[in-house]
């Protein structure tokens, strides 16, 4: 860089600092949206939020319920938001991408999850980590860009959208179909997801999600054999996948850059069982009734490798179960997918991740790693959907964090990611910045 170069690059970055305050007050005010999917709760709050805060900063907004996607309801409205600030002569738009939805809370939680509570560097509370500190980051790197250097080219994009817990469809892949990511519109897309602060994350595995029954026969408990139980079914399936299924996966090893290491091989979740008689309400006080049960359903989450694919993994399941149709006596089942997302990948040399790398050099004085997502994120979508593949998921917090109890994030992390976010902004939409 010039000598000139540098010194609006120091002044943005002290800008930066000096918002600090600023930050750690917009993620508690997040934070403190209870946004729960599911079923999703507080989404036009949010975004009523977010239209607020950025029409402020001059930031055109529109709200954008994607009427009729899976979810979308009356009284679960899937409402998101995207907000643009245009430069004084054409460019491209770099968009920021956060979902603001957050997952159940769960147990363990030693503060409220939705508190927002400041600890020294800390920020705690459902999503802190995943990732409305990084909306809050991007926001921040947004602003003090625009504030540094009104007359930019281009055009700055930031939006906040629904569902990407549940697979995003009532939010990045709605606004997909829409056409907000074409390509002709937007030509650099940056997703905040907590991947560290010093990590390009260039995408992420498969998953293929599917529901299988097992069929038997009711009868009386106490006649068993007047029956057919199909929880002994559903335990042949679990036994065949913990010697069959299992060992065969955990062999397998791809050259994604996939973190954690244990997400190198392929992986699968059995994510619930239930068998027989259905549960009954919290305050039922009686007993079951003696059944022997005629249906168990387990839902299984698969995730492969970019050197697998979709006909490969699910047909190594239901392999299994027709094998099991043969061999055991009035075996019975069913498979039904529930959803597939194939692996994405971006390019290393693709114009958003050499921009982003160089800002990481800069600003940290190190080689970025580069990585890939163990879960799917709404990446799928702007790659498939809107067919733009120039995108890549870069924010602060720690992915481990991500869903756990007493999660938070680190107000110097996020301060650093904004810095990092704006230098690039720099770098794509400063005349002779990227060459300076």
């Amino acid at each position: 860089m010039t000598l000139q170069t540098d010194a609006m690059i120091e002044s943005l970055l002290t800008r930066i600092d000096g918002k600090r305050d600023d930050l750690i007050a917009l993620t508690q005010d997040l934070i403190r949206i209870p946004t729960l999917n599911p079923p999703g709760d507080c989404y036009r709050d949010i975004c009523d939020y977010l239209d607020r805060r950025l029409s402020a900063h001059g930031f055109q907004t529109e709200l954008v319920r994607a009427t009729g996607a899976p979810g979308d309801s009356d009284k679960y409205p899937r409402w998101n938001i995207v907000a643009r600030r245009d430069g004084t002569e054409l460019g491209d738009c770099v968009h920021f991408n956060s979902h603001t939805d957050v997952v159940e809370v769960g147990a363990g939680w030693t503060r409220d999850p939705f508190g927002g509570e400041l600890v020294d560097d800390l920020i705690y509370g459902r999503g802190a980590c995943d990732m409305k500190g990084g909306l809050a980051a991007s926001i921040i790197a947004a602003e003090a860009f625009v504030e540094e250097f009104p007359e930019f080219h281009g055009a700055i994009e930031i939006s906040g959208t629904a569902d990407e817990e549940s697979g995003g469809y009532g939010g990045v892949a709605y606004l997909a179909e829409k056409g907000w990511f074409d390509p002709k519109r937007v030509q650099h897309v940056i997703i905040p997801e907590p991947l560290n602060k010093d990590r390009i994350c260039l995408g992420h595995r498969g998953g293929w999600w599917a529901e299988i029954e097992t069929f038997g026969e009711i009868a009386h408990g106490s006649m068993p054999f007047l029956g057919d139980c199909a929880v002994r079914h559903m335990g042949a399936v679990l036994g065949k996948f913990e010697t069959d299924l299992f060992p065969a996966m955990a062999a397998r090893h791809t050259d994604m850059p996939v973190v954690p290491e244990g997400a190198r091989s392929s992986t699968m979740n059995i994510n619930s069982i239930h068998g027989g008689q259905p549960e009954q309400p919290a305050d039922y006080t009686g007993l079951p009734a003696h059944c022997v049960p005629d249906s168990c359903r387990i839902v299984i989450d698969r995730r492969y490798l970019a050197e697998e694919n979709h006909a490969q993994v699910s047909g190594e399941v239901e392999a299994i179960l027709r094998d099991l149709a043969e061999s055991r006596e009035n075996f019975r089942f069913e498979m039904r997918e529930i959803n597939h997302v194939a692996p994405s990948m971006t390019d290393r040399a693709a114009p958003v991740v050499t921009t982003v790398d160089r800002s990481i050099r800069e600003i940290f004085g190190k080689e970025p790693d580069y990585v890939a997502s163990p879960g799917t994120y709404d990446q799928k979508h702007i790659d498939r959907i809107g067919r733009l593949k120039n995108c890549i998921a870069y924010g602060p917090g720690i992915l481990e964090l991500a869903h756990k109890p007493d999660e938070y994030i680190g107000v110097t992390d996020m301060l650093d990611s904004a810095k990092v976010m704006a230098h690039a902004l720099a770098q794509l939409l400063l005349p002779g910045m990227q060459d300076g």
